[in-house]
C-alpha cells in the first residue's frame, strides 16, 4: 500500500523558496492530524537593534532584511518615519519612488515565475534542468528580470540593497537622459512580459480553492503599490495607522516567525492574489486585457493561478514604469527635510509578496525607541498551513514521494520569503 493510516512526512529543507524552512505533515488513522510550515532560521532581531538608532537610519538598515525586496522595506520605513515627523514628500519624489518600486516588482516576480515556480508546472526539478531543454525560456526570464534590475540600479544606485534611498526622498535624482535608455529596454520588456502571461496561462492548474479573507492596500484610481489604505474581502477598511488594531501576531512553537490573524476573524491572506482580487479594476487596460485572455476573472482564489497574477502584475509594472519615465520631471531637490519629533509613525506598502507594515516610535531627539515590522510571509503562514491540511486530506492515496513533491509545490504558490537564500531539498520520509 502506498497510503497507510499513520504517516509522518518531514521535508527538512524546502527547495526553491527564499530562505530556510521545513514542512511537517502527520496523518493518523487516515486523517490529517497536524500540518506545520516550520521556519527554523534564527531570529534576526532587526526590530531590537533599530532601537537607539537615529530616525534617518531605518531605510538603510531594514533594506538588509531581504535581498529580493529591499525597496519594499525602504519604502515602508520611509513612509512610517515621514508619518511620525509629519512630512509628506512632493509628487515628483513620490513618483520616482513608485518607479523604483516598479523595478523591484519586475525583478522579484520574474525571479519567482521563471526560476522558482515554473519548473513545478513543467516537470523539472530546477530552472537549471529547464534551461537544458528550453534555454530560450530561461533567457527570456533573465532578460526581463534584468530590466527590473536596471531600473533599480538607475534610481537606487544598485539592484541589491539600494543605497540612494533616504528619508525625505533620494540622495540624488536621475536626469531625464539617464532614464531614456531604460525606456527603450522596457518596451522590449513589455513584449516579454506579455509573452510570459500567455506562457503561464497555458499551465495545468489543479482545481484547488481557498476561502481565506484577503487583505491588501487599495488606492482608488490606480493599482496600489507604495501607498493606500487597507481593505479586505470581508469588508474591513482602515487606515495604515490602525493596522495593529486589526492584525494580531502571536508566537507558535514550531516557527521563529510570528503568525498573524485578523482580530476576531481569523486567518487571512495577503500577496498578489489578494491585490488582484481587491484592485483588478485599477489595472491598466493592457494588463486587464492580458488578465482576461489568461482566464483570470474578477478574483483569484486558486493559489496555483497566482503565477498568472504575478505575470499580469509584471505587465502592469513594466507599463507603469514606462508611463512614469515619460512623465518624469526631476524634482528641484532630491529630498525634503524631515526634522525629527517625538511621535509614532506608520507605513505600509505592497511588497511583491504582499502588504508590508512598519511602525516606529521616536523620542524628541529623533532616536527610535520602538519598532515593529510585519512582513507578508508571517501574515500568510496560518493560511498556508490551512491550505496544506486540506490539500493533503484530498491526496492521501498518493505515495510519500509524490505527496511530498506536490506539497512543496503548494507552498511555492505563495512564494514565501523566509530570508533571501535558496537551497535544494534534503528529503526524509518516516512512516509509522
Amino acid at each position: 500500500m502506498t497510503h497507510r493510516h499513520d504517516r509522518l512526512i518531514d521535508v527538512p529543507g524546502l527547495a526553491r523558496v527564499e530562505g530556510e524552512g521545513a514542512m511537517h505533515v502527520r496523518v493518523r488513522d487516515g486523517e490529517v492530524e497536524d500540518v506545520r510550515l516550520e521556519i527554523y532560521e534564527p531570529p534576526r532581531f532587526f526590530e531590537a537593534f533599530l532601537r537607539g538608532r537615529r530616525h534617518t537610519e531605518p531605510p538603510d538598515i531594514t533594506a538588509r532584511i531581504c535581498g529580493i525586496c529591499p525597496v519594499a522595506y525602504q519604502m515602508s520605513a520611509c513612509a512610517a518615519i515621514e508619518d511620525a515627523c509629519g512630512v509628506t514628500v512632493p509628487p515628483t519624489i513620490a513618483a520616482l519612488r513608485r518607479l523604483l518600486y516598479c523595478g523591484e516588482w519586475i525583478e522579484s516576480h520574474v525571479l519567482h515565475i521563471y526560476l522558482l515556480h515554473a519548473p513545478d508546472f513543467l516537470g523539472y526539478d530546477s530552472a537549471l534542468d529547464l534551461a537544458r531543454d528550453r534555454r530560450d525560456l530561461v533567457e527570456r526570464g533573465l532578460a526581463l528580470k534584468k530590466a527590473g534590475n536596471d531600473l533599480m540600479e538607475a534610481i537606487g544606485g544598485r539592484a541589491i540593497h539600494p543605497v540612494n534611498v533616504r528619508v525625505g526622498g533620494f540622495y540624488r535624482t536621475p536626469a531625464p537622459a539617464d532614464l531614456a535608455p531604460l525606456r527603450e529596454r522596457l518596451r522590449t520588456a513589455l513584449d516579454q512580459a506579455l509573452e510570459t502571461v500567455r506562457w503561464v496561462a497555458g499551465f495545468e492548474f489543479p482545481p484547488f480553492y481557498h476561502d481565506h479573507e484577503m487583505l491588501a492596500l487599495t488606492e482608488p484610481g490606480r493599482y496600489a503599490i507604495e501607498s493606500g489604505s487597507i481593505v479586505t474581502t470581508g469588508g474591513l477598511e482602515f487606515g495604515v495607522r490602525y493596522f495593529e488594531r486589526h492584525v494580531v501576531e502571536e508566537h507558535v512553537p514550531h516557527s521563529t516567525a510570528l503568525h498573524a490573524h485578523l482580530a476576531g476573524r481569523g486567518r487571512y491572506l495577503t500577496g498578489p492574489a489578494a491585490r488582484y482580487t481587491l484592485n483588478q479594476r485599477w489595472l491598466s487596460p493592457l494588463a486587464k486585457e492580458a488578465a482576461e485572455a489568461a482566464g483570470l476573472g474578477t478574483q483569484c482564489r486558486n493559489p496555483y493561478r497566482s503565477i498568472v497574477v504575478r505575470a499580469v502584475e509584471t505587465v502592469y509594472a513594466v507599463e507603469e514604469a514606462i508611463r512614469l519615465i515619460d512623465a518624469y520631471e526631476p524634482p528641484p531637490f532630491p529630498a525634503v527635510p524631515v526634522p525629527s519629533r517625538a511621535a509614532a509613525g506608520y507605513g505600509a506598502t505592497e511588497a511583491p509578496r504582499g502588504t508590508l507594515f512598519h511602525r516606529y516610535e521616536l523620542d524628541a531627539d529623533g532616536m527610535v525607541t520602538s519598532a515593529r515590522i510585519v512582513p507578508p510571509t508571517a501574515q500568510n503562514q496560518a493560511a498556508v498551513e490551512d491550505d496544506l491540511a486540506r490539500f493533503v486530506a484530498g491526496r492521501l492515496d498518493l505515495d510519500d514521494h509524490l505527496l511530498t513533491h506536490q506539497c512543496e509545490q503548494a507552498i511555492r504558490n505563495y512564494d514565501p520569503c523566509i530570508s533571501c537564500a535558496t537551497h535544494f531539498l534534503d528529503l526524509h520520509v518516516e512512516r509509522s
